[in-house]
């Protein structure tokens, strides 16, 4: 019998308010981006007056007075309020530890909405297709269309609001047992099939399983409606579009619902392909040998940083890169195989993409070529052993050697693998790194830790206050 762990996957379905249902949201999300404010305002103001930081637990611990000054929030459910209380701290760490800017105060245009972070408050009727939730605080109960891949218990639920095309969302993180990997170290891998697979701009996807290439074509949506959004935004700067002291005209409202329609049918157009496409991965390597299952191989990328805006002579074509990039969604893509691989019982490896150079290496003799490095390079001839191959099936037999500890006779740097431990390279895999996210879930952890060190007679690390 296999076993089988419980994994959180986050599903979403769009909501159908009536007229009066949906002015109850509005108002219960105008009275969230309130507090989200004035707890901003209450931290700016302890720092600049008295030099002090707040933290979550203190502003938590003043809802009770806040509801008392303001009735209008007695209604929401308290750890919904929680929840966004909780959201400025998060904000604030981020700041902290320089992933983003210092935050600033929301308009409600640009709030997207609240959570709530326990299965209290709410009720939800569905078995993954269709149905309906309640919001208990509200009193209101709303239909919800749409179908789950994977559906378990739900765990929590955020409702999201999209002003530009005012249209409601019920986002839904839910348990789903999913087969146990069958591993012990990195070094003791053994699995039926190994497919080593690399993204890219010109071909989407490159597979490589010892034996054969598989790819997969960019069907880029992107540069297929640009011409469309192109014309509709020249529409738009005609309009009078608003500005400090100037309100925009329905003409300019009513183009830039127009323009963000045509945006969000490119990005459910790629979200459709990349679910279609990971799906089909998972299924063409997965040989249904438990436990020798597929394991997938493919380089650690830092979209964000592959991203960057870039300056001076190479901006404009480093713009163009980044759209290529964006539109066939790296990160995203990503994120879909490791999980669909991981849900029949696979485990996927990143290697390192600075340590092992896999577009510059040769795959036969393991030469490393700097000038290989440019992206105009799209066939690769070896200078040291005369072997020629396109560049992505040359980095996907790479990351292929490197998984199976493939070492030609006469390489002249050896392409590690299995054999010589991952884990010195500074591979990991995407079962091997927990970290702490300052979730709602992870503080009462935290939270209950130190509690019972204090009953222990213990000390408490300084990382265990929350």
């Amino acid at each position: 019998m296999t076993e089988t762990v419980l994994v959180i996957r986050r599903q979403t379905f769009r909501l159908y308010p009536n007229k009066t249902q949906e002015r109850a949201l509005l108002s219960a999300r105008r009275l969230h981006c309130y507090l989200y404010n004035a707890c901003v305002a209450h931290r700016r103001y302890e720092y600049r007056r008295n030099r002090r930081t707040v933290t979550y637990l203190e502003q938590q611990n003043l809802l009770p007075e806040f509801k008392q000054a303001w009735p209008e929030f007695a209604q929401l459910h308290a750890q919904s309020l929680q929840a966004t209380v909780k959201r400025v701290d998060f904000a604030y760490q981020r700041f902290f530890q320089g992933l983003s800017k210092k935050p600033k105060f929301k308009s409600i245009k640009r709030y997207s909405g609240w959570t709530y972070p326990s299965t209290a408050g709410w009720k939800v009727a569905s078995n993954g297709k269709h149905g309906s939730v309640t919001l208990n605080d509200l009193g209101l109960t709303l239909r919800m269309r749409g179908k789950a891949k994977d559906w378990g218990k739900p765990t929590t639920l955020t409702i999201v609001y999209k002003p530009t095309l005012r249209q409601w969302y019920a986002s839904f993180t839910v348990e789903v047992e999913v087969p146990q990997p069958k591993f012990g170290s990195q070094s003791d891998l053994k699995y039926e099939s190994i497919v080593a697979y690399d993204l890219g701009t010109e071909t989407a996807i490159t597979l490589y399983d010892g034996s054969e290439f598989y790819e997969v074509a960019n069907p880029r949506f992107t540069q297929r409606s640009e011409e469309k959004v192109r014309k509709v935004a020249k529409l738009k700067r005609r309009k009078r579009a608003p500005r400090k002291g100037v309100r925009a005209s329905r003409r300019w409202k009513k183009i830039n619902r127009l323009e963000a329609k045509l945006k969000a049918k490119v990005a459910r157009q790629r979200k459709d392909w990349q679910h279609k496409v990971t799906s089909e991965i998972a299924r063409r390597y997965d040989k249904g040998l438990r436990p020798a299952n597929a394991s997938g191989v493919t380089e650690k990328l830092n979209v964000k940083g592959m991203t960057r805006q870039a300056k001076g002579k190479e901006k404009k074509r480093k713009a163009g890169l980044n759209k290529s990039i964006l539109s066939v969604g790296f990160a995203t893509l990503n994120r879909l195989l490791t999980y669909k691989i991981e849900q029949k019982g696979g485990l996927v490896l990143f290697l390192p993409t600075q340590t092992l150079k896999p577009s510059q290496r040769c795959p036969q003799c393991g030469a490393v070529h700097k000038e290989w490095a440019d992206l105009s390079h799209r066939y690769h001839v070896c200078l040291a052993c005369g072997f020629a191959i396109p560049r992505d099936r040359g980095t996907v037999m790479v990351l292929y050697n490197v998984a199976t500890n493939w070492t030609p006779s006469r390489c002249r740097e050896q392409q590690p693998g299995l054999g010589t431990r991952l884990v010195s390279l500074g591979c990991f895999s995407s079962t091997s790194q927990t970290r702490y996210t300052g979730s709602m879930k992870q503080l009462g952890q935290r939270k209950r830790q130190k509690s019972r060190r204090k009953a222990d007679g213990e000390t408490p690390p300084a990382c265990a206050v929350g």
